[in-house]
């Protein structure tokens, strides 16, 4: 049935894709938060979809702690689903994202004429350079600049060294960072074309005041928290890390 309902679920996609594809083309000389707001309606049908189609819903617990202006965000990364649900969750959200998903036909046209971040991850201190002057750019205009800082899907249960970009963003602009953990990789695997039906649960985290502090300083707390996070919520992940800290 899962398979069924995902065969669905892509096919709703192909049908709905080419057309919001032009019609992004066609609102991009129009303002950032209008074209947001037209080109968005895209991925709150595909958000309906889940939930009709797959049966994949979600709760998010922790929206107390979002700051009241812009903030820079660091996710968790476990799936194609938070790329879609956080526009949902979060006020205006402006992704930091590989350039290469823009030579993907039709999505990746519209993705273009997003007021988003697309960099060259090999670019080194030339990505950091572009992700600090559009990020900056981005949260003066009210968008809230998302980065995952593993800078690649993980499965659950594990993760990687931190990236600073997001951080540093942080750093020099004097924004806030949220940080998000979440278990979408429990239903949406990474590079699984099948995705399963339950809830996926979403912790927003409480916001962490950036001044005074450095850009490792920044990196630190939010992976604290997020790797603390997923380990009080989601523990079952993470039983063969327990025991052998009892060892």
């Amino acid at each position: 049935m899962a398979f069924i309902r995902s065969v669905l679920f892509f096919a709703f996609l192909i049908i709905i894709t080419p057309p919001f594809s032009l019609v992004a083309i066609l609102v991009r000389p129009l303002p950032p938060r209008v074209r947001y707001r037209i080109i968005g309606v895209w991925t709150r049908l595909a958000m309906m979809a889940l939930h009709y189609i797959v049966g994949l819903r979600h709760r998010v617990i922790g929206r107390e702690n979002l700051p009241a202006d812009a903030a820079v965000v660091l996710c968790k990364h476990q799936s194609a689903w938070e790329t879609l649900s956080l526009q949902v969750i979060l006020p205006r959200v402006a992704f930091v994202f590989k350039k290469e998903l823009l030579r993907i036909p039709f999505f990746g046209w519209g993705l273009g004429c997003m007021p988003m971040i697309a960099i060259d991850r090999e670019a080194g201190k030339d990505a950091l350079a572009q992700v600090e002057e559009q990020g900056r750019r981005l949260l003066e205009q009210g968008f809230w600049v998302t980065v995952f800082p593993e800078g690649t899907r993980m499965p659950p249960g594990q993760t990687r060294r931190y990236k600073v970009g997001g951080a540093r963003l942080a750093h020099v602009t004097g924004a806030r960072v949220v940080p998000i953990a979440h278990n979408a990789g429990d239903f949406w695997k990474r590079n699984a074309f099948v995705k399963h039906s339950g809830e996926i649960l979403v912790s927003i985290g409480p916001s962490i005041d950036t001044q005074g502090l450095t850009t490792e300083q920044i990196n630190g707390h939010a992976q604290a928290w997020i790797e603390g996070e997923m380990r009080r919520l989601f523990p079952h992940h993470y039983e063969a890390e327990n025991l052998s800290t009892a060892a």
